[in-house]
C-alpha cells in the first residue's frame, strides 16, 4: 500500500515531467520554425538583391563586371550564404564564392526544376543540390527577367541546414540543462512538501493506534499550522475521541454502578435462602425472611424494568406520534399529586399549586408525562423536610408550557447540578438510605423529556430546588 508521501511525490513528479515534456516539445517546434523562417527570409532577401544585380549587368547599366563581382561577394559574405548564377538554360555561370571561376561552372540544372522556377517565380526548397553541394541545405531560387520579360537566368542562394540545426541543438542543450535543474529543485521541494503534508496524518495514525490500545486521553495536535482540511479532520478525530472516551467512562461507571446496586440485594437474597436451606434460620422466622427476599426480588425487577424502558426509548429515538394524544396538563399533574397524598400528609407538607384557570392542552405521550411528573414529585417529597412547602406550577409562553415542581430543603451544590440527570447518580451519597432509590428516577425523566424533543433544567438556590420542563401547547 502506497503512503501519502509516495503518492504525492509520484503525482508531482509525473505532472512536472509531463509539463516539461510538453514545454520542451513546444519550445523546440517554435524555435525550429523561427530559425527556419528567419533563415529562409534572409535567403529570399539575398536572392532578391542578387537577382537585381544580375538584371543590372544585362541591362544598359554602368555597373561593370568587376563591380558586380564585388557587390555579389559583399552580399553573400554579409549573409553567410552561398549563391550561384545560371543562364537562361540553367547552365551555371558564376559562383559567388569563386567569382573568377570554379569547378562547378558548366553544371546543367535539372530541366524540371528550372521550369518550376520560371513558372512559380521565387521558390523555396530543402535538400541536396546534385552536382553542386553534398549537404542538406535551405535553397531559394529566383528567376531573372529583362525589362522586356525575356529570361536572363536563375539565381540560387542557399545555406547549410547544419547551421540552423546546430543553433537548435545548443538551445536544446541549454533547455535540457535548465530543465534538469528545475526537476532537481522541484523534487527537493516536492519531497519536503510531501513529508510536511504527510506528517500530521502520521501523527493522527499514531494517536489512533494509541487510542485503540486504551490510551483514551490521546489527542491529535491542533495548533492551526496544518491545512484547513487536515485541521478539520484532526478536530473531528478529537471530538470523536472525546465522545468515545466519555462513552467508555459512562460504560465503566454503568457497569460499576449496576454491579454495586445488584450486589447488596443478591447477597441478601442468597444469604437468606441459604439460611433457610441449611436450617440456620428457624422455621418460625422463615416467613419473615421470605418476605424480605420477595421485596428484594421486586426491587431487582423494578431496576430491570426501568433499564429496559430506558433502552427502549433510546432505541426508538423518541416517542412516535401514534403513541401520543391530546390531554390536559392540569388534569394530568392533579392526578399524580393525589397519589402522593399519604406521603405528603405523613411529612405535613404545605402544597401550593399555581395553575392557569383554563385547561392547557398538549400533544404528548400521556403515560410518559405521568411518569415524568411522578418521578419529579417522588424526588421532591423524598428530599423535603417535614413541614416545608411543595410547589407545582404551570405557565404558558407562546406554544410552550413550562411545568415546574419545587421543594424546600438542602441546596444542591453547584458542581453537582450538571450530574443530577446522570444514570445511577444519587444526591444522597449514603446508599444505605432510601433503599427504594436506584438513582434512575431523574435519568428516566431526562430520557422521557428528550424523547419528546423538549428540555428540562434544574436550579437550586437558597434552600429551594426547582425542576422545570417544557411541553408543546396545542389548541
Amino acid at each position: 500500500m502506497k503512503s501519502t508521501f509516495s503518492r504525492t511525490f509520484i503525482t508531482i513528479s509525473v505532472l512536472l515531467l509531463v509539463a516539461l515534456l510538453i514545454i520542451g516539445i513546444s519550445f523546440q517546434l517554435l524555435v525550429r520554425n523561427y530559425l527556419v523562417e528567419t533563415t529562409v527570409d534572409s535567403l529570399k532577401n539575398d536572392a532578391t538583391v542578387i537577382s537585381q544585380l544580375v538584371q543590372s549587368v544585362y541591362s544598359d547599366s554602368d555597373l561593370s563586371k568587376r563591380e558586380f563581382n564585388m557587390a555579389l561577394g559583399v552580399a553573400t559574405s554579409v549573409s553567410g550564404s552561398d549563391a550561384v548564377i545560371c543562364d537562361e538554360k540553367g547552365v551555371l555561370l558564376l559562383c559567388a564564392q569563386s567569382p573568377l571561376g570554379c569547378e562547378h561552372q558548366g553544371l546543367q540544372l535539372d530541366k524540371s526544376f528550372l521550369a518550376r522556377v520560371y513558372q512559380n517565380g521565387m521558390t523555396t526548397d530543402t535538400g541536396v543540390i546534385q552536382g553542386l553541394y553534398t549537404n542538406q541545405r535551405f535553397v531559394v531560387s529566383v528567376p531573372v527577367f529583362s525589362e522586356q520579360g525575356q529570361r536572363l537566368g536563375v539565381v540560387i542562394v542557399s545555406t547549410p541546414m547544419e547551421k540552423t540545426l546546430e543553433t537548435l541543438r545548443r538551445i536544446s542543450e541549454i533547455f535540457l540543462f535548465v530543465s534538469l535543474l528545475v526537476v532537481l529543485f522541484a523534487v527537493a521541494v516536492a519531497t519536503l512538501f510531501a513529508r510536511h503534508q504527510a506528517a500530521p496524518l502520521r501523527d493522527m495514525a499514531k494517536t489512533a493506534r494509541a487510542f485503540g490500545h486504551g490510551e483514551l486521553t490521546a489527542r491529535v495536535n491542533t495548533d492551526g499550522k496544518n491545512t484547513q482540511e487536515v485541521e478539520a479532520l484532526a478536530l473531528a478525530f478529537n471530538n470523536m475521541a472525546s465522545s468515545l472516551q466519555k462513552s467508555e467512562y459512562q460504560r465503566q461507571e454503568f457497569v460499576a454502578n449496576v454491579s454495586h446496586e445488584l450486589k447488596t440485594p443478591m447477597t441478601t437474597i442468597s444469604g437468606y435462602i441459604d439460611g433457610i436451606l441449611d436450617g440456620t434460620i428457624p422455621e418460625e422466622k422463615q416467613a419473615h425472611y421470605l418476605r424480605i427476599v420477595s421485596d428484594e426480588t421486586k426491587r431487582l425487577n423494578r431496576l430491570v424494568r426501568s433499564m429496559l424502558d430506558i433502552s427502549r426509548l433510546q432505541n426508538q429515538g423518541g416517542i412516535p406520534d401514534e403513541q401520543k394524544s391530546r390531554f390536559d396538563l392540569l388534569e394530568c399533574m392533579g392526578k399524580v399529586l393525589i397519589t402522593f397524598e399519604q406521603k405528603i400528609n405523613e411529612k405535613q407538607l404545605d402544597v401550593q399549586v399555581d395553575f392557569p384557570e383554563h385547561p392547557v392542552y398538549t400533544f404528548a405521550g400521556e403515560d410518559a408525562l405521568t411518569q415524568i411528573v411522578y418521578n419529579l414529585l417522588d424526588n421532591a417529597v423524598k428530599f423535603s423536610p417535614a413541614g416545608s412547602t411543595l410547589t407545582l406550577s404551570i405557565r404558558e409562553n407562546g406554544k410552550k408550557a413550562y411545568l415546574s415542581i419545587s421543594n424546600q430543603g438542602q441546596t444542591i451544590p453547584a458542581e453537582e447540578l450538571p450530574l443530577v440527570f446522570d444514570r445511577f447518580h444519587k444526591m444522597d451519597k449514603s446508599r444505605s438510605k432510601n433503599r427504594d432509590s436506584w438513582g434512575l428516577g431523574l435519568y428516566i425523566v431526562k430520557t422521557l423529556v428528550d424523547s419528546h424533543g423538549e428540555n428540562i433544567s434544574v436550579t437550586s438556590r437558597e434552600n429551594t430546588t426547582t425542576f422545570t420542563f417544557t411541553m408543546p401547547v396545542v389548541v
